[in-house]
């Protein structure tokens, strides 16, 4: 052999990797507009709120520490995933935590290390992406309009009935006037649905229109863009910011300097029993189908260029429960409803997240539990309208369904999981209907390629 025809292969240096790996971390985190990203930060606080808020009144969760662990959690997995990744409480386990008298926060914390720890090994092991694969989309759709309706029943529950979050009921119907009043929430809803509308959709150009009508559609182009480019979410929210302290001035006497204490949270035998037989079994269905799976699928449709596997968001939720659970941080998972909102809103990139994440931080640093004080003040009609709308993004995914029989799935799934409240109730019934669909399409063996072509395969309209 000569040597002057021999090329060596391109060396990779411990160097060269650190670099593309801070340029790629540098690309998620570029924001694709201020204006659209800060706007999009918003879309996942009508989730957020309230569940924080109920569990910091009724199940004494440190506030303080919650702000500070989530917000590292939301500019890391912006960092690492380059889309609106949301990071929102673990539903199931927080209802119990908010119901049960006996279910305090060693439980809570316990079910959430659970709930992790199993997230973990389905996801290192291969099972979640396994998981993935063989689900098929009529179901996943089932679950996302489940949660969809689910969140935008909740939102008008919040805009018509005035809340107690400390014991998670309605108290009667909201005034209509007030600064927590009707006329607030509708007005809200108003502006957001003037400035975003009821979702993007093509634009269709004709050529053959005349240059006068040309010049009539630019200019009204030209006025909707300009009110488009309003952060309806952010003003929203900075309104209800202000009327929170024009309802309580007190609040911002009561504002303590610097950071909650942080501890490790003391858990006994009883108390991981408790946690996971009440909390983690429950859990575990919901996380697998709504904060893996049906989010990685929604996350395809709304980012095709960007790689979010079920192996990688199984993980990831699996590490924030195994770090903040210890230091009494509220137990958190991805979910779909908040990356449907956050996108609605005008997020696009990790930058939108992370710039939650800073805010979180900044707050937990700055101020501690003691921000809890303007969020029991913060009218909880305009929390409603923005869950409102990451209902109904999430809802509107399976609007996708080609034929019938995808839409009858979906269909079951989502009243099956909505009347039984549960959404793994959904997913099995989703799956014994599809797969009586199928058998009831089959022909003869011939038409039985593989298991996996019988069992994905397209319904024929």
């Amino acid at each position: 052999m000569e040597s002057g025809n021999y090329q060596s292969p391109p060396q990779t240096t411990p160097t060269t990797t650190t670099t593309t790996l801070a340029k790629k971390l540098k690309e998620n985190l570029v924001f694709r507009s201020k204006w659209a990203e800060l706007n999009g930060a918003m879309g996942d606080l009508g989730t957020y709120i309230p569940i924080v808020l109920a569990l910091t009144l009724a199940a004494d969760l440190n506030l303080g520490t919650t702000l500070i662990f989530t917000g590292v959690y939301n500019i890391v997995t912006g960092a690492i995933y380059g889309v609106p990744m949301p990071v929102q409480p673990l539903k199931s386990i927080a209802a119990v935590a908010i119901s049960d008298p006996d279910f305090g926060i060693p439980e809570t914390m316990a079910a959430g290390i659970c709930t992790g720890a199993v997230l973990i090994f389905l996801g290192a092991t291969g099972l979640m992406q396994l998981a993935y694969r063989m689900i098929p989309l009529p179901v996943v759709r089932g679950i996302q309009l489940a949660q969809g309706l689910s969140f935008a029943m909740t939102a008008v529950k919040y805009i018509r009935k005035v809340q107690d979050f400390s014991t998670s009921k309605s108290k009667g119907n909201r005034n209509w006037l007030g600064l927590d009043g009707l006329v607030l929430a509708i007005f809200c809803f108003c502006f957001i649905t003037i400035v975003n509308g009821g979702g993007q959709e093509p634009e269709n150009e004709n050529e053959n229109e005349n240059d006068e009508e040309s010049q009539d559609n630019k200019r009204r182009n030209w006025r909707r863009n300009v009110v488009s480019y309003l952060p309806s979410a952010f003003i929203v929210f900075l309104l209800g910011v202000i009327l929170a302290i024009i309802r309580e001035p007190k609040v911002l006497k009561g504002f303590k300097l610097g950071p909650s204490s942080i501890q490790v949270v003391k858990i006994s035998k009883g108390a991981w029993k408790r946690g996971f037989v009440k909390g983690t079994i429950p859990q575990l269905p919901l996380s697998i189908l709504n904060s893996v799976i049906a989010v990685c699928k929604l996350s395809t449709d709304l980012f095709p260029e960007k790689t979010v596997t079920p192996t990688s968001v199984s993980v990831t939720v699996g590490l924030m429960n195994l770090t903040g659970c210890w230091f009494g941080a509220m137990p958190t998972c991805h979910g779909a409803g908040g990356l449907a909102g956050q996108y609605k809103f005008g997020g696009r990139s990790g930058g939108c997240v992370a710039l939650l994440g800073a805010a979180k931080l900044l707050l937990g640093l700055i101020l501690g539990s003691s921000i809890v004080r303007i969020l029991i003040s913060f009218p909880v009609g305009v929390l409603g309208v923005l869950l409102l709308f990451a209902g109904v993004e999430l809802a509107m995914c399976a609007r996708d369904m080609n034929s019938k029989e995808d839409s009858f799935v979906v269909l079951i799934c989502t009243a099956v999981s909505l009347v039984g409240s549960s959404a793994a109730l959904g997913f099995v019934v989703g799956m014994v209907v599809h797969l009586i669909l199928r058998l009831r399409k089959l022909g003869g063996p011939d038409e039985i390629r593989s298991f996996s072509s019988f069992w994905m395969c397209s319904y024929s309209p």
